[in-house]
């Protein structure tokens, strides 16, 4: 959609702005010259308010969070209220709405954005764009219940609050807040998304059949934390992975994701020590035996650390940081625990 095209959307709406948010903010009501409401998203509430009219404080359909900061016009309202991902589909809801005409076609050398196929590498692009950043959020609260503090290096970590779940074909698609991992490749291009949703309660994952999904092209790549260089760890889950990055924050880490993909990962040109961080079950054997047998070939020095558990989130939860920390330094070469562990204070 051409900003031309989005502005005047935009003012068209703000003409019709009570009968906007009638429509995609039914949980609010009108307050004198404002309609009120919990969010964007249309939760009850009162900390947002859109504006009915043009003022000299502003115009028709500019909305505030005054919870969050949030702001933005009519177009983001239905974005966000429809759970729409496509600026196209936004645009093609509010002409619906303003019984609009469908648009003419566009010259075929002009760019138009076309959806992205369901579960490709775009729609993950498009997913992680549309998320915001993880501290504050219920990511942040649900890392602190999982015993993880540090969140330095977690760029690729990104909050959704309302992320699309549908159990199966035959189901209603449901919403849930999502923490959203970018996978990237050697190149740092995101090649895929990782969804964990998450239940607002329990600070935990959300109370359904499949809470984690994965979407676009994931073999070969991982979800990246800190720049990677001659060291490297590398281990199957997030959590997994930033539990012993706990200890040994400045080393760069990667999560694979599973234990078939960590098997699978590739090598920057730069490696030369890789730290396999296993799972303690047979998968997690499998993936450690393909990943030395791999960094062998390749003339790099496989070093394996093993939980004392099932994983070292688990390690983390039940029996603590600095029994975790005594664990990292006794497998970790000790030139590399000079290098890269965080110490007690």
């Amino acid at each position: 959609m051409a900003r031309q095209d989005a502005s005047d959307l935009a003012h068209r709406l703000g003409r019709q702005a009570e009968a906007v948010c009638r429509h995609y903010l039914s949980s609010g009501r009108r307050e004198g010259g404002y309609w009120l409401v919990g969010d964007v998203r249309n939760a009850p509430g009162r900390s947002m308010y859109v504006r009915l009219k043009d003022t000299p404080k502003g115009l028709a359909g500019k909305w505030t969070d005054a919870a969050t900061g949030e702001h933005g016009d009519l177009l983001d309202v239905i974005r966000e209220s429809c759970g729409l991902v496509d600026f196209q589909d936004v645009a093609d809801e509010a002409r619906t709405f303003l019984s609009m005409p469908p648009p003419e076609p566009e010259p075929r050398e002009q760019h138009r954005q076309t959806p992205a196929p369901h579960g490709s590498p775009e729609a993950a692009r498009r997913l992680v764009r549309m998320s915001q950043p993880i501290h504050g959020t219920l990511v942040h609260a649900y890392l602190r219940e999982r015993g993880i503090t540090d969140l330095r290096g977690t760029r690729s970590l990104h909050y959704h609050p309302r992320c699309y779940y549908r159990p199966d074909e035959h189901s209603p698609t449901e919403t849930w807040p999502a923490m959203i991992a970018a996978v990237t490749d050697l190149d740092g291009k995101i090649t895929g998304a990782h969804r964990t949703w998450l239940d607002p309660r329990r600070r935990d994952k959300a109370p359904i059949d499949t809470p984690r999904r994965a979407m676009g092209d994931l073999l070969g790549n991982a979800v990246r934390f800190g720049i990677g260089g001659e060291v490297m760890a590398a281990g199957e889950g997030i959590e997994t992975v930033l539990s012993l990055r706990q200890v040994l924050p400045d080393m760069p880490m990667l999560a694979a994701l599973s234990a078939a993909h960590l098997a699978a990962i590739l090598f920057p040109d730069t490696l030369r020590r890789l730290y396999i961080v296993r799972d303690n079950d047979p998968a997690g054997d499998g993936a450690r035996d393909s990943l030395i047998e791999r960094a062998n070939a390749a003339g790099i020095e496989a070093i394996v650390i093993s939980p004392e558990l099932g994983d070292f989130n688990e390690d983390l939860c039940t029996l603590g940081l600095d029994a975790l920390r005594t664990e990292a330094r006794l497998q970790v070469a000790p030139r590399d625990v000079a290098r890269f562990m965080a110490f007690a204070a």
